[in-house]
């Protein structure tokens, strides 16, 4: 399972504007002050959102909010669509380890992130990503749930599909921030973080990831440390 932002793709430019498009549509009030990205689905950033402008909204109206803003950001990340090659980047080395990685026997890639599923879409698009995941049983922003507990959906519905258990030892999950990797041990899977975010190699060592790399430039250790910590998948 892979994170997207400041993973694979690095897109900030882009979705600052959408979230502030889609912020005014729905409040009447613009967005003034943004709250911390890494690691939180767009349900957290609304909601933190409301509170950091001062924007007032008990648990009916809120849940009303958030649908309608989810939609209007849909709408406002789509209408970008084009400025995401322009604006933005594929990080380094990330369309060889994913390609990679799919290549591997007994393996089956999907993302667990923070985008709704249409911008999540859009974004592996945009990169020539998106062919190497099983979208269908991934984990994405719109859910209102602690990334731990969405990756525990990801594994339920991936055993459904696929009539095998996922867990620690034949699952891993590859992120930027320490909440990645918090997600990770909650998820009950094993982690490797890539300092390609706003973490430091010492942040996401201290958050406890089992393996940290600098990037995914290098896809032979990419793939090394997938092997290395799903050794059921080689096992048998």
């Amino acid at each position: 399972m892979w994170n997207i932002d400041l993973t694979l793709v690095d897109v900030a430019r882009v979705s600052r504007d959408a979230y502030a498009e889609a912020f005014g549509q729905v409040t009447g009030r613009p967005l003034v002050a943004l709250p911390q990205l890494a690691g939180q689905s767009d349900s957290e950033i609304f909601f933190e959102a409301l509170a950091l402008n001062d924007i007032p909204a008990g648990p009916a109206a809120g849940d009303d909010l958030l649908e309608r803003y989810l939609a209007r950001l849909a709408a406002a990340f789509a209408a970008r669509r084009g400025q995401l090659v322009q604006h933005g980047r594929a990080q380094p080395g990330a369309l060889l380890a994913v390609a990679a990685a799919a290549r591997l026997s007994g393996v089956v890639q999907s993302v667990l992130t923070g985008s709704i599923r249409p911008n999540a879409v859009v974004k592996l698009e945009a990169f020539g990503l998106d062919g190497h995941f099983d979208l269908d049983i991934g984990g994405y922003g719109s859910e209102i749930y602690p990334k731990g507990a969405q990756l525990l959906r990801v594994r339920s519905r991936a055993q459904d599909k696929y009539r095998a258990w996922f867990g620690a030892g034949n699952a891993v999950y590859i992120g930027d921030s320490s909440r990645d990797v918090e997600a990770a041990r909650n998820g009950g899977v094993t982690s490797i973080a890539v300092a390609s975010g706003r973490s430091t190699p010492a942040d996401l060592r201290e958050a406890g990831a089992d393996l940290v790399l600098a990037d995914l430039t290098d896809t032979a250790s990419v793939l090394a440390a997938i092997d290395h910590l799903t050794p059921a998948v080689a096992a048998g």
